[in-house]
This record gives C-alpha cells, sequence and structure tokens, in this order.
C-alpha cells in the first residue's frame, strides 16, 4: 500500500474559513477526516473512470477474450498490464510531443 504524508499549510483566515464549514474543535481532526474524504472521492471517481473508459476498450478488443474482472484490484491489474495504457503523464508527454 501507497503511504502519501502531505502538510497543508494555511493561513488563520484560511483555516477560520474551513472551520466555518467543517466541523472542528480546533484541533484539526475535522479538517484532516475532510481531507482524506476528498482525496477517497476523487480515488472513486478515478476508479469509475477507468472502470467505465476500459471496459469499452476490452469489450471493442477483438484480440481480447479473457474474461473481465468484477474485482477493482484484479481489473486495474489487467489494465495497467495492457500495452495500449498509458498513465495520465505518458498521455500528456504524448500530447505535449505531438504539438512540438
Amino acid at each position: 500500500m501507497a503511504n502519501h504524508t502531505k502538510t497543508v499549510t494555511t493561513s488563520d483566515v484560511q483555516q477560520k474559513l474551513l472551520w466555518d464549514v467543517i466541523v472542528d474543535d480546533g484541533d484539526n481532526v475535522g479538517v484532516d477526516a475532510w481531507l482524506q474524504a476528498s482525496v477517497d472521492s476523487k480515488i472513486d471517481a478515478c476508479w469509475n473512470r477507468m472502470r467505465v473508459n476500459w471496459t469499452k476498450i476490452l469489450m471493442d478488443d477483438s484480440d481480447f477474450t479473457d474474461e473481465i474482472p468484477s474485482n477493482q484490484a484484479d481489473f486495474v491489474a489487467l489494465v495497467i498490464a495492457r500495452s495500449d495504457y498509458k498513465t495520465r503523464k505518458q498521455l500528456d508527454d504524448a500530447i505535449a510531443l505531438s504539438l512540438s
């Protein structure tokens, strides 16, 4: 499992703005929970986008005859092992190269 640690710096005004909408007792536990929920939500959105996009690609690929995995870990492993899979950075680099 990857463990990412990020320090977020906010001004006093920004902190008060967060406390205006996030339940927090001044110990930042509420803000930390909100940050984690935001990351979790982004991961869910990425999973949904990958699942929809790659299910179509796999179904349209006449050379792909295996079953499409029904669980997330196996599905992601299948997709990223394909030669036609590219990370966001690889896609962006390819676009930048084609524009230059």
